[in-house]
């Protein structure tokens, strides 16, 4: 597949001075396909990712900062491995945490939260009807021309998170390549006031197949009640690797159901898939 149509931060590691060029946001319509379509395509192209994603292994690299003015007055830093058990269950192995120096805000559940599943953010069919979904154009980005949508959820429903901003999908692979916004809702309760920075997010290409998050980066002013917070957060996710194979018990031709063996001395057969 297309392996060298890349972002080009992504590349030079997004490095401070080297970020994605963006050309003007152009109003026409798409050409020989409707934005229905668009939308219908991208998003089962997207649960197709997200299902994928499932069978790589990989190292999500989180930075959490609070600055006065230049000067970075408080981290939070964690490091950890995404990998999967013999059952094909979700394990996060933490290499690196050392103790958190913030003072002016604290991590939260939803922070946390958004970090993991929101800030790589994946709009599937499955998620399509939670959200408004506007076409505005099309816009270059870098090597990719990309079709651009807002996106904003139809309601908040108590206890649950959602992304509200821009997505850019490619229109040759259809598939999203960035996102930019913030994790909504805000909550400003009497005693609870928790606030979400704005963000983007690039992906990368992997295995000549599936656009991946591969960077994430927000700098924002948070405006509390009592005071602002001038914050930064950089997420790197690398070394995506497809985690082992998959292991298949057939009995007689036919496949058995997870966790059921064949009759005793009857021959088993494994089948290895990549």
């Amino acid at each position: 597949m297309k392996t060298t149509r890349v972002l080009l931060p992504l590349v030079l590691v997004l490095s401070a001075s080297a970020f994605p060029q963006e050309g003007q946001l152009i109003s026409d319509p798409p050409k020989g396909i409707s934005v229905q379509e668009i939308i219908q395509r991208f998003a089962a192209k997207e649960k197709e990712f997200k299902e994928a994603r499932d069978e790589y292994t990989f190292r999500q690299d989180v930075r959490v900062q609070t600055l006065d003015g230049t000067a970075v007055n408080g981290e939070y830093r964690e490091v950890f491995d995404v990998t999967y058990d013999d059952q094909g269950h979700h394990l996060e192995n933490v290499v690196f945490a050392p103790q958190s120096t913030l003072t002016e805000v604290m991590m939260s559940p939803e922070d946390l939260q958004d970090i993991r599943h929101l800030l790589p953010f994946v709009l599937t069919t499955d998620e399509i009807p939670e959200y408004d979904i506007l076409y505005v154009g099309q816009q270059q980005e870098d090597e990719l021309h990309c079709y651009v949508f807002d996106i904003a959820p139809k309601k908040i429903e108590a206890k649950k998170r959602y992304f509200q901003g821009r997505i850019w999908v490619d229109d040759q692979d259809l598939q999203i390549v960035k996102t930019s916004g913030k994790t909504v809702p805000d909550i400003r309760k009497k005693n609870n006031e928790n606030l979400f920075p704005k963000f983007t997010t690039w992906r990368e290409q992997v295995d000549g197949r599936y656009w991946f998050p591969a960077y994430t980066k927000a700098d924002d002013t948070l405006h509390f009640k009592l005071n602002d917070v001038h914050i930064r957060e950089i997420v790197k996710y690398t070394d995506y690797k497809r985690f082992g194979s998959k292991v298949k018990i057939t009995y007689q031709g036919q496949e058995l159901p997870k966790g059921q063996q064949p009759p005793p001395g009857d021959q088993q057969k494994q089948q290895q898939q990549p």
